[in-house]
Order: C-alpha cells, then sequence, then structure tokens
C-alpha cells in the first residue's frame, strides 16, 4: 500500500500539473480540477498497481534475508512453496482489485472525463469566454462573440479548422448554451453556416433560422459523439456493433484494448514470481542481492516492453493476440522454474556458461595448431 500511495500519488501530481489550464485559463473551481484529475487514477493505477506489487515482494524478501530469517527457515527446511503463499495471497487480492479497476472502472471513468470534459467546454463558452475575445476553444476551433445580452452571446463567429482539408465558419446574430439529455448544445439563431475544402475555390453558405451545435465535437473528427476503445465497456468490446464505421477503422485497435484488458491480470503474477525467483532463496552475507535485484528490474523492463511490442501487433494482425497473454505466461513460468528447481537451472547455466568459455578460450589455440 505505501509503494502503491506513494507511486501513485507522484504521478497524479504530474498529471494534475497538465490540468492547471483549467483553473487558469478556463476559469473552473478547484472541485471541478480535482474531479478531471482524480478521474485519471483508475488507469494509472492499473499499470502502478503490478510495479508497487513487485517493489514490495522485492523490499520484503530482502528484509528477511538481510535479518537472516531466510536463513533460519531454510535450515528448518521450510520448503518455497510454503514461503511463497502469503506472496500468492497477496498477489491473488492485487490482481481482484486490478481486474475491477480494469474491467469496469477504467472505461466508466474515461467516459465520465469525457462528458465532464463537454460540459467545461460549455460551461467555457458561456461564461468565461469575455467579449470582443478570439478564444481556441479545442486545437482548430477559434470562437469569439460581440457581446452579451440578456444571457444570450450576440454577434458569434466561430471557425472549425480541424480537417486540413475544410474550413467550416459558423455566424449568428445570437446564440446560447442549453443542456438537453446529458449533451450540452450551443444553439444559434439567424445565421449561416460556410464549408469550403483546402482543394477547391467553390465554397458552399447554408443559411438557417435556428441552429444546435453539439458542443461534445469538439475534440472529434466526426459529428457525433464516439466514444474511443478504451472508453467502451468491456461487454461493448466483446460485442461490438460490427455495422458501427468507427469500428470498422478501428477493428484493430477495438481488438487490442480487448485483449489488454484481460492480459494485465497476468502482470501482477509475473512481476511477483520474478521478484521471489530473484530473492526468494536463503542467501549468504557475501552472495550479492544486489545482481539479483538488478536482474529482476532488468527483466520486468524487458516483460512490460515485450507486452507492449505484443499489444501494438494485434492492433495489425488476430494471431498477435497469442503473445499477448504468451509473454507475462512464459515470465511465469521460467520464474517457477527458478522458484522451484533453481540448483538444476543454476547448474544447467554454469555448465553452458563454462563450455563458452572453454570453447571461446579454445578456438584460437586450435585454429593456430591447423595452420
Amino acid at each position: 500500500m505505501a509503494c502503491l500511495v506513494a507511486l501513485t500519488t507522484v504521478i497524479w501530481i504530474t498529471q494534475a500539473l497538465r490540468e492547471l489550464d483549467l483553473l487558469t485559463g478556463k476559469g473552473q473551481t478547484i472541485i471541478v480540477f480535482l474531479i478531471v484529475t482524480l478521474l485519471s487514477l483508475p488507469a494509472l493505477i492499473t499499470v502502478i498497481a503490478p510495479v508497487a506489487l513487485f517493489i514490495a515482494t522485492i523490499y520484503a524478501l530482502n528484509k528477511l534475508n538481510s535479518d537472516s530469517e531466510l536463513i533460519v527457515m531454510s535450515a528448518a527446511g521450510m520448503p518455497p512453496a510454503r514461503l511463497l503463499r502469503p506472496f500468492a495471497v497477496l498477489t491473488l487480492i492485487v490482481t481482484i482489485l486490478l481486474g475491477t479497476m480494469t474491467v469496469y472502472l477504467m472505461p466508466a471513468s474515461f467516459r465520465e472525463l469525457r462528458d465532464l470534459v463537454t460540459k467545461i467546454r460549455a460551461d467555457f463558452v458561456a461564461n468565461v469566454v469575455k467579449e470582443g475575445q478570439f478564444i481556441s476553444l479545442d486545437t482548430g476551433i477559434t470562437f469569439h462573440y460581440r457581446e452579451r445580452a440578456s444571457g444570450a452571446l450576440l454577434g458569434i463567429f466561430m471557425q472549425d479548422k480541424r480537417e486540413a482539408d475544410k474550413t467550416t465558419v459558423y455566424i449568428a446574430e445570437r446564440g446560447q448554451t442549453v443542456d438537453s439529455g446529458g449533451s450540452s448544445y450551443l444553439v444559434l439563431e439567424k445565421g449561416t453556416i460556410q464549408r469550403q475544402q483546402s482543394n477547391s475555390r467553390d465554397s458552399s453558405v447554408v443559411a438557417f433560422e435556428r441552429y444546435a451545435l453539439d458542443l461534445s465535437v469538439f475534440g472529434q473528427d466526426g459529428e457525433q459523439v464516439v466514444y474511443k476503445p478504451r472508453e467502451r465497456t468491456t461487454a461493448a468490446l466483446m460485442f461490438p456493433d460490427k455495422a458501427e464505421g468507427f469500428y470498422q477503422i478501428q477493428r484493430g485497435r477495438f481488438r487490442a484494448e480487448l485483449h489488454e484488458r484481460f492480459s494485465s491480470l497476468l502482470y501482477p503474477v509475473a512481476l511477483m514470481l520474478i521478484a521471489f525467483a530473484a530473492l526468494g532463496e536463503a542467501r549468504t552475507t557475501r552472495q550479492g542481492r544486489g545482481a539479483a535485484i538488478g536482474m529482476a528490474v532488468v527483466a520486468v523492463v524487458a516483460l512490460r516492453i515485450a507486452g507492449f511490442a505484443a499489444s501494438s501487433a494485434t492492433v495489425r494482425t488476430p494471431t498477435a493476440a497469442i503473445a499477448v497473454y504468451g509473454v507475462p505466461l512464459m515470465a511465469c513460468i521460467l520464474a517457477l522454474l527458478v522458484i522451484f528447481q533453481g540448483a538444476a537451472v543454476r547448474k544447467a547455466l554454469a555448465g553452458l556458461s563454462s563450455m563458452l568459455r572453454r570453447r571461446a578460450a579454445g578456438g584460437p589455440r586450435i585454429a593456430a595448431g591447423r595452420a
């Protein structure tokens, strides 16, 4: 818990600093600021929890070894399976909590964050933007109004250049923001919509008496809210609407997100077993534990890199999903071999190392003799 809280706090602070624009630029309260930053915690914890478990296992085993308690237990005949039991129970608890967050809480928090950002943007348009100023609502979107009267905005101008090859300009005499059905809209009155393609000199102009602009489309490439794969429920990823256009375009990302959620439950087990394989055996004071800890850290880094590579490959090809599960499972199997067959594994590695050294040392002499 100490590792988890400390690591999560440090990373959460870095995330919070990125959202300071909510207070300084968009005039939101400290409560909204805290809610936005706290909604990112489930995603942070799913990444940090296995690492915190790894650090805690390393710390506990190193402390047991430095106090000679592992030596006493080993001399008393305690098998590795008995010593592994409490770590396995802790890992099971972490895995259950991690699974709850990964399968349910994390996508729910992402969806809530999307809806909250939409409301913040609507509040920003209605209450924060000042008269006569050109303000960037989002990347490629510029907003301006002449003055405010009786709760309405007069002389509205908005330019949308999010798409590189198309520019859309909204001009209206008046408008105001309204909430309906959980979404925020900017209702424009008596205006025009001008659209122009960059590769064409012709432009289209549409006049309207009343036009509702969905503010949630800011930050989207389409004209309606489309949840990303990480924002969708696990059931929606397992049984997607195959006729949906976004799914047809991003089918690989849907597949990768689903497999990544399920495979993430294997990493707490893999990281704990790697730590136990490195320090679970009693060592004397002359046997350096630093090298074992260093090898465990290198193994964890390599494991995570291989896992990310497998997840990226799953976007391109479905067969790569085997590697998404195979990478942590292989790490578990190798760690268990070291834990329960450590002497045989070390003997085999020592024999292989000595054989390679003999060949390397004998190769030049043999070549010289033949010459």
